[in-house]
């Protein structure tokens, strides 16, 4: 299918690049899709996350080649993007368990991590209920913070609690735009830092076409085809509906993913459910 070759073509491409510099923004774009959304889907359907995978990929390729070659151990550091020996030696003896040196030597116990490649796989029955929904352009306004990919489904609940200490959502709620069909209080997961330090923008807003007060921020959405995702249940079940997203929706849907932050929009307690709108466009 159209989705697994890209995803494996965007694979293909990061490890070309092992040895040297690794461009996320440009796999994403050969996955058709932002770097937001291919650093998540990644991480949702291999386990690890990118730049995890890459560092055991590139560890191992150095122990084949200390095995195998008579390469120094300053230019094996420097070609796997190392900036000196001994960080090239801490995080060598770290996934192998032995020294760069060491593995030299017959008998040295190493651990290869092969490249991986996707495909499609049949899961479960279980249905995902979501509708399609056309909308024009509209803005949002809120507190944006930075998070860690990886722990994202951590540090998201914490700022939430956060906010509703220090009177947040109060405040948007002043300045909210009536009768909006994206109404309440939202996650909104932006753009970011999609080096190593793998951190995005959740920007904890509401539906706004006022100036932002001080310390809080604008974005402004075009007008786009959303994916509308109904999560029973409350943070746990979209952190759910995200891994279902990628892993189950998106490679057999009809669409890709747009270059949008998505959406979580928390509904209130009683209708115990929240929504994730995720913009996509028709293949």
């Amino acid at each position: 299918m159209d989705w697994v070759d890209r995803m494996n073509k965007a694979i293909g491409y990061i490890e070309d690049r092992l040895a040297g510099e690794v461009d996320y923004e440009a796999a994403a774009r050969i996955a058709c899709c932002s770097t937001y959304h291919f650093q998540r889907m990644f991480s949702f359907i291999a386990g690890v996350s990118l730049s995890e995978y890459v560092r055991r990929r590139r560890l191992t390729l150095a122990a084949f080649e200390l095995q195998n070659g008579k390469i120094k151990v300053i230019d094996l550091a420097l070609k796997y993007g190392y900036e000196s020996p001994e960080a090239f030696a801490r995080a060598f003896q770290n996934l192998h368990g032995t020294t760069p040196t060491a593995a030299r030597s017959a008998g040295a116990k190493l651990k290869a991590y092969p490249r991986i490649s996707f495909q499609i796989s049949i899961q479960g029955v279980a249905e995902m209920n979501y509708r399609i929904e056309e909308m024009p352009g509209f803005s949002i306004v809120g507190v944006q913070e930075k998070v860690p990919m990886s722990r994202a489904f951590e540090v998201v609940p914490g700022l939430w609690a956060n906010a509703a200490q220090d009177g947040l959502f109060g405040r948007l709620w002043d300045i909210r735009a009536d009768d909006h069909p994206v109404s309440g209080i939202l996650g909104v997961c932006a753009d970011g830092d999609f080096g190593r330090n793998e951190e995005f923008h959740y920007v904890l807003s509401i539906v706004s076409d006022r100036a932002p007060p001080e310390g809080m921020t604008k974005r402004d959405f075009p007008a786009a085809t959303w994916a509308v995702f109904e999560a029973e249940g409350g943070p746990e079940g979209l952190a759910e509906l995200w891994r279902r997203l990628y892993t189950e929706w998106v490679p057999v849907s009809g669409y890709e993913l747009a270059y949008v932050p998505a959406i979580e929009r928390y509904l209130p307690p009683e209708e115990n459910r929240n929504e994730l709108w995720v913009a996509v466009v028709p293949k």
